[in-house]
């Protein structure tokens, strides 16, 4: 379908507006003046509409030019945009990197290695996405991640994938210290616990099946999103249950959270960073090498 409006034309009027006439456009785009009047004619005459106010002793924009002019610099950019991506893509690079992490790290963990990649120059999105439980699996094998970073081994599903293990996450099974739960006698049995809900964080994934580790079959639960939501409700004295150690250690020193002995203690579990083995972009297999060394969330693990 023919349109009149091209991107030569908008960048014609782009010109003019800025230089402040059709001579200094048509310097600026090396063009005869003539060559800048035909195209703005050419435009008036497609589109049947006055661009220019042509009454005074220079060209100004009508209301109608002036709005396709705005329209059209959104245009002009996203073409420009269109034009370095598709170079980038030729050099190997994508255009946008997401990164799924498991709700068992903070966040933070990734920051020192963004901020790393941003100062290469290289004008990738990166896109951060927090999972809980068997999603962040679920996330790489449906691609709605492209990298995960703290996915566990119990949820993983058969897939072409390259993994590295990153440490190991122990727990502690804390309650508030006004639960009734804090003062009764150690170890705490399953009937102990079994009494009050279980703050739990939903697990995120869409097609994988979902995890319930260290929720008792008879036991209520009080669910949130993410292991702040979970940490945050057994803070508040609304559940029980067990959190990663690393980040709830702050809360234990402070007495906020009271860590109890149990008869089941729960097992530390390895952590890993995977990515999908045939998936080799530049951006991802910078991140990879970073991060699978990352001291940043080693340390962290350890602590």
């Amino acid at each position: 379908m023919h349109t009149a409006i091209t991107i030569d034309a908008l960048k014609v009027l782009d010109a003019i507006d800025r230089k402040g006439s059709f001579a200094g456009a048509a310097g600026e785009l090396f063009r005869v003046p003539s060559a800048i009047s035909y195209t703005v004619q050419k435009l008036e005459e497609d589109l049947n509409v006055s661009l220019f106010d042509r009454s005074g002793h220079r060209a100004v924009l009508t209301p109608a030019g002036l709005y396709l002019l705005e329209e059209g610099r959104t245009l002009l950019e996203a073409a420009d945009n269109l034009a370095h991506s598709t170079r980038q893509v030729a050099q190997g690079w994508e255009t946008r990197l997401r990164i799924g992490f498991n709700s068992l790290l903070p966040a933070e963990c990734l920051f020192p290695a963004v901020k790393e990649f941003y100062a290469l120059g290289v004008p990738v999105d990166v896109q951060i996405t927090e999972e809980v439980f068997a999603g962040t699996w679920d996330a790489l094998q449906s691609r709605r991640v492209d990298l995960i970073i703290g996915a566990d081994d119990i949820s993983k599903p058969a897939g072409n994938f390259t993994s590295h293990i990153l440490g190991n996450m122990t727990f502690v099974f804390a309650v508030a210290p006004d639960h009734p739960l804090a003062s009764a006698e150690e170890p705490l049995s399953e009937d102990d616990i079994c009494r009050f809900p279980a703050a739990v964080a939903a697990d995120s994934s869409r097609a994988l099946p979902a995890g319930h580790a260290g929720i008792f079959h008879q036991q209520r639960t009080l669910t949130g999103a993410t292991i702040d939501h979970k940490i945050a409700m057994q803070k508040a004295g609304l559940g029980v249950g067990w959190l990663p150690r690393a980040r709830v250690q702050a809360l234990l020193a402070s007495g906020q959270l009271i860590e109890k002995r149990v008869d089941e203690p729960r097992q530390p579990i390895a952590l890993q960073a995977a990515r999908h083995t045939d998936d080799k972009g530049k951006a991802l297999m910078w991140f990879w090498h970073r991060l699978i060394k990352d001291a940043t969330i080693t340390d962290w693990l350890d602590s």
